[in-house]
């Protein structure tokens, strides 16, 4: 499992190193931080919205974690994955979130004198190949409250970008894809069950989950005694 260590001495990064031409650079992940910060209308801690493997891996020093909802995004595995729980020849599909709907998931509040640190390692772990577009928008937390959050959303302009993200066009690929960092339908059922963890669900994950479920059935059907 990926480890905060790894983000921060740079091995994480250094594991991509075969895919020159999709890889950013160090200096590159980091100039849209500070392009993003930059973009900030508020100041002090920042809230950053989860919807995927930093729910149940957060890896940062939260002063506050608090269940909370995005309008206006839902999930969607739309990316191509051809590194982690994927590859090249065999790609997966990654979470992000497009337009539409809302989206359940966990706020991490962030601040005081780890947060630049935080932040760094949350741009290493999400910006490997610019996968996202990091934006910031308004969430509500648990208690009603609103506040503008960070949240990495999908970015139709990159190169790995897939336009249907349906359950029928992705689920076979989901149950077939692993790569190093595991199988790709290993994601999906750590996505649903810390979800459920915080009493939570989603159709979209539910429907792709029991979907990828019956493929892997009849793949151990099908597999020779």
């Amino acid at each position: 499992m990926l480890t905060k260590d790894a983000l921060s001495s740079g091995l994480y990064l250094k594991s991509f190193e075969s895919f020159e031409g999709l890889l950013w650079s160090e200096a590159r992940i980091l100039q849209s931080l500070d392009e993003t910060l930059s973009a900030r209308t508020g100041n002090g801690d920042i809230w950053l919205f989860a919807y995927g493997s930093l729910i149940w891996n957060p890896l940062l020093d939260f002063i506050e974690r608090a269940v909370a909802t995005l309008h206006g995004w839902q999930r969607s595995f739309c990316l191509r994955m051809v590194a982690g729980r994927g590859t090249e020849a065999a790609p997966g599909r990654m979470l992000a979130v497009e337009p539409g709907g809302h989206t359940q998931g966990v706020a991490y509040r962030l601040g005081g004198e780890v947060l630049h640190h935080d932040l760094q390692c949350v741009w290493r772990r999400e910006m490997v190949f610019g996968s996202y577009r990091p934006v910031w928008e308004r969430i509500t937390l648990a208690d009603g409250n609103q506040t503008e959050a960070l949240v990495f959303v999908a970015d139709p302009a990159f190169s790995l970008y897939e336009a249907d993200s349906s359950v029928v066009a992705i689920a076979r690929q989901i149950a077939l894809a692993s790569g190093p960092h595991g199988s790709n339908a290993e994601y999906l059922q750590l996505l649903q069950q810390a979800l459920r963890e915080h009493g939570l669900s989603d159709h979209y994950i539910d429907a792709l989950a029991t979907t990828v479920a019956c493929h892997l059935r009849d793949a151990a059907l099908d597999a020779p005694p």
